[in-house]
């Protein structure tokens, strides 16, 4: 399954690629979502590498992982890169908001991973269903961003991520959407699975924890499969191998290690279950372009 990215959506939305589109402090963009529909009410199955909320209005069918959700109404939706997803608007108006935003313009200045939010988390409900006084108070927060990426305020990214914070914590005030319906799927239960036992051992909260697994081979053993069995069903859910998205994991993690706390690079490598502070250098390195001392100065 093809992921798409920013580039691929600029395109197909005839945008013009942002100057910032590959900056490292992440990239973010808000829309109308009637500005945005050229034509079309159907967006194409398959992954982004981009997060996405949206609110929109009507009625709405996503199909989600192996999920499905009817939405009559106005909602919020939260979409992430690690779940494939289609929209098909069925009828009513179609107007609304989206945003757009990388996993660097979030965590930048953070500490934590946007998947322990409950809208992003695997398996979680990512539909939020919105009363007229929900929707006045979030519509305020897209229109507020609408002007700010629009400014020349020189911290207006800054406020940008605080609005992106009020969204998130206006959504979870809410219930989540209940009208799921569940599509039995072998290899996205296993993924769920993987990523859950994944994430349990983040946060790295003190430099005496240690991550210990890290190999395919040690979560098949944990989950009772096949090591060829779960690099399958995860490369089929994912896109990507088991090993690739354990190395993302402990990258994004060694990153916030090395910019939010004090601790020196041996205690770090050691943290992370290197052997040696050389093997988590080379590691680094060959997934940032830097070694851990230099991104600590950038």
């Amino acid at each position: 399954m093809k992921t798409e990215g920013l580039k691929e959506f600029y395109e197909h939305k005839m945008q013009p690629l942002p100057e910032n589109i590959n900056a490292t402090a992440g990239h973010f963009n808000i829309f109308r979502i009637e500005d945005c529909l050229s034509g079309t009410t159907t967006i194409q199955y398959a992954r982004r590498d981009y997060y996405k909320i949206t609110l929109i209005r009507g009625v709405n069918r996503y199909h989600y992982a192996d999920k499905s959700i009817e939405v009559d109404g106005t909602s919020m939706i939260f979409f992430n890169p690690k779940v494939p997803y289609t929209w098909e608007h069925i009828s009513g108006e179609a107007t609304g908001y989206f945003c757009i935003f990388t996993e660097p313009f979030f965590t930048e200045k953070l500490r934590g991973s946007l998947q322990e939010l409950p809208m992003f988390a695997i398996g979680g409900k990512p539909s939020y269903i919105l009363n007229q006084t929900d929707e006045q108070a979030i519509v305020a927060v897209f229109e507020k961003m609408l002007t700010e990426i629009g400014s020349d305020y020189a911290f207006k990214y800054d406020l940008l991520r605080s609005y992106l914070n009020e969204l998130i914590h206006l959504a979870l005030k809410t219930e989540p959407a209940s009208n799921l319906y569940d599509h039995p799927n072998a290899n996205t239960r296993i993924t769920s699975v993987f990523r859950e036992l994944l994430e349990r051992q983040f946060p790295i909260e003190t430099p005496q924890q240690r991550f210990t697994m890290k190999s395919a081979r040690s979560f098949a053993e944990s989950l009772a499969v096949h090591v060829n069995h779960l690099n399958r069903a995860v490369k089929a859910t994912t896109g990507k191998t088991t090993t690739a998205i354990i190395s993302e994991r402990l990258v994004a993690e060694a990153k916030a290690l090395l910019r939010h706390t004090d601790w020196n690079v041996a205690e770090i490598s050691n943290s992370l279950g290197f052997e040696e502070a050389s093997h988590f250098n080379n590691f680094f390195r060959k997934h940032t372009s830097l070694t851990p001392s230099r991104y600590r100065t950038v």
